[in-house]
């Protein structure tokens, strides 16, 4: 049992090692997808079985006991974003031994493949319902479903109000007094942590990402970029490579 424990722990370290280390790294966005709540994201990247997944490590001769393994490290990587996302550590813990000891009683590849996708489904979920908790009159929750699912189209109070069937001022004044945000700067935060996300996580370029974000122009965004995080698109890029070691030149690596 230690030596099992002593196993799946160096090859979590390892593949952390190798998450931190890629610049850009699908996995990683997939697991930000999950924290975010994003659960549209999330089902259009669960495309590909978890046990035909390319890339996993030989952990056991047995190659099921070596998918389970794999799958314990997956659910220890998805516990720990949604634990960043603001899940409560013992909640999101609870979930992923709840699915770590189904896993232990699979008997074939495509359970796991199941099991897998139910899981991510279900923290994703999870993330999606956290971030409503504080929110407590049903328009304002569906408002914010809103923006989540059109955050690549240009969204304004008037649409928002439509959606939800209220009076744009009267929503205006609800949505800040239980978001704290006013529905414009909620929407530009939102945007602006995606463009985070896109920046770390994928190849498009900041004029893409402005593109695909509904941004008026890519000089507008690099502005409120530059102005909510105190530096630019690309500077944000560049230190995130410099921080993960990637932008060192090849005599100090």
């Amino acid at each position: 049992m230690d030596l099992k424990k002593d196993l799946l722990y160096h090859e979590f370290i390892h593949r952390e090692r190798e998450f931190l280390r890629a610049e850009y790294n699908p996995e990683l966005e997939f697991y930000s997808y999950v924290k975010a709540g994003d659960l549209h994201k999330v089902k259009e990247l669960l495309t590909e079985d978890f046990a035909d997944k390319k890339g996993l490590g030989i952990l056991s001769d047995n190659p099921l006991q070596s998918l389970k393994y794999h799958f314990v490290i997956t659910a220890a990587m998805i516990a720990r974003y949604c634990i960043e996302g603001g899940m409560e550590l013992s909640d999101s813990y609870s979930v992923s031994d709840f699915y770590i000891q189904k896993a232990d009683k699979t008997k074939n590849p495509n359970e796991i493949s199941m099991l897998h996708y139910e899981m991510c489904l279900d923290y994703t979920k999870r993330m999606k319902n956290l971030r409503k908790k504080k929110i407590t009159s049903m328009p304002v929750a569906k408002a914010i479903d809103y923006i989540y699912d059109h955050l690549h189209t240009r969204i304004t109070l008037e649409a928002l109000a439509g959606y939800v069937k209220l009076n744009p001022s009267y929503l205006s004044r609800l949505f800040k007094k239980e978001t704290g945000l006013t529905v414009n700067r909620y929407i530009r935060v939102k945007k602006l942590e995606t463009a985070q996300n896109m920046l770390l996580y994928s190849e498009y370029t900041p004029a893409e990402i402005s593109s695909i974000l509904a941004f008026p122009s890519q000089s507008y965004f690099t502005e409120v970029f530059r102005k909510e995080l105190g530096t630019t698109p690309a500077e944000f890029r560049m230190t995130h490579l410099f921080e993960s070691g990637l932008g060192k030149p090849d005599e100090e690596i």
